[in-house]
């Protein structure tokens, strides 16, 4: 994977499914309301020529450019079944880790454009070769909405349910992957679980990797989730001790711990995590533009590297390494 200032000759453009729980207007277009169905869509996503690992190019001013920036193409607004035939129609032929999945739920204040711009920019830095599905929910896209966010990706647990459920009985899927980052973790966690409760924990056996980047998750109420999920997710976290968002999180809830806030220099705060079984990546200190230090995964060459081996990797050897990476 190159350095954060390598540059990769792309300029490919991308198929990426979406399933939201976005209201839909008659134009295609989605918004910020929640809707009473899962709208689903294809769109395709042009990613720059010379595009740089770890960043999303978009004009700071002026008009975008095919050239120089990530750019939407087209869409088509599909249906449930359309949806699900179009991604087997994707899949058929395939081999290896081309016939995964990557499911990536976005967090707090993440507009529709962000989600699917960053999307295309993991799949693209990380090497994913299988096909890239966005699962978008209506964040209102504002700093000060922390808690109408929270309303609505608790409303739309049982899209994300329905989705994943879908996506495990495609024919020719090999395994299903889950990106998440901030509180669209939460909301994938609560997703899992809802799953798990209905006897489809695994997917149909075709669950992969459950990737939280910079989760939003209360410390107690995780154990809660993966005490039901547990035993069929391979969890990995991507935590930083200087994510001042979830600082700030934390302080609106009471000073409750955040699971993307651990530090694993402290002594209690790792024998806590190790005896929950999951990986962690530890991202304290790492290098990007992002002063909230919240974007990390997706920003930092070494974060996007350590998803793409994970998605890379063959089920038995993903469990391989040690349980906690970065700085120690």
């Amino acid at each position: 994977m190159p350095a954060a200032s390598s540059v990769q000759m792309t300029g490919e453009v991308m198929p990426i499914f979406v399933a939201t729980s976005r209201k839909m207007k008659p134009d295609g277009s989605v918004t910020a309301e929640l809707s009473p169905v899962t709208n689903y869509l294809m769109n395709l996503i042009s990613i720059p020529k010379d595009h740089q690992t770890g960043v999303i190019e978009r004009p700071s001013w002026g008009n975008e450019s095919r050239k120089s920036h990530f750019t939407f193409v087209n869409q088509h607004v599909l249906d449930r079944e359309t949806f699900r035939n179009e991604i087997a129609t994707q899949l058929s032929g395939r081999v290896g880790a081309s016939k995964d999945i990557l499911v990536y739920v976005h967090g707090f204040n993440t507009g529709y454009d962000e989600a699917r711009f960053r999307l295309a920019q993991i799949a693209t830095d990380s090497g994913f070769t299988g096909v890239p599905v966005l699962f978008t929910w209506p964040s209102q896209n504002k700093m000060f909405a922390y808690g109408a966010d929270k309303d609505n990706a608790m409303a739309s647990r049982d899209d994300l349910h329905q989705v994943l459920s879908d996506l495990g009985t495609l024919p020719g899927v090999g395994r299903i992957h889950v990106l998440a980052h901030s509180m669209g973790t939460w909301l994938t966690m609560e997703a899992l679980r809802e799953a798990a409760i209905a006897g489809q924990g695994d997917l149909g056996g075709h669950l992969g990797e459950v990737m939280l980047a910079a989760p939003d998750i209360d410390l107690d109420v995780f154990k809660q989730q993966l005490a039901r999920v547990g035993s069929y997710t391979h969890v990995s976290i991507f935590a930083a001790s200087d994510d001042k968002a979830l600082s700030i999180s934390s302080s609106l809830a009471g000073d409750r711990q955040r699971l993307g806030a651990l530090d694993v220099s402290n002594k209690d705060q790792r024998a806590e995590i190790t005896k929950l079984g999951v990986r962690v990546y530890d991202l304290t200190n790492s290098e990007t533009g992002d002063f909230f230090k919240h974007g990390t995964f997706a920003e930092a060459p070494a974060a996007v590297r350590a998803i793409g081996a994970q998605l890379s990797a063959a089920p038995d050897d993903a469990r391989q390494s040690q349980a906690f990476e970065g700085q120690q």
